[in-house]
């Protein structure tokens, strides 16, 4: 992971903890069956896993509506490291 984030400690706890709740394995079971609106247009199933998650709390409110205003590609990065791949039992960042 060779990419430096520009998202502060603060939103990236903050973010962690909104997503945490959905990341069950129930969820990433249904991801993985491909069980979820438009799985067939799907190329890159983490990325969609990550951001359904993201726009399924209110984070995405507190980043487009309120102060943070960043990138998609920084949203990424943080994503990624606050969820795991769907193939991997293990958490990128605890």
């Amino acid at each position: 992971m060779g990419s430096t984030m520009k998202v502060s400690p603060e939103l990236f706890a903050r973010v962690k903890e909104w997503i945490k709740p959905y990341d069950t394995e129930a969820t990433r079971q249904e991801y993985r069956d491909g069980k979820f609106p438009r799985a067939d247009k799907v190329q890159d199933l983490d990325k969609r896993y990550r951001w359904d998650l993201f726009y399924g709390t209110e984070a995405w409110r507190c980043i487009w509506l309120g102060s943070e205003q960043l990138k998609d590609s920084h949203l990424d990065t943080m994503l990624r490291r606050i969820v795991s791949p769907l193939n991997s039992d293990t958490e990128i960042t605890r």
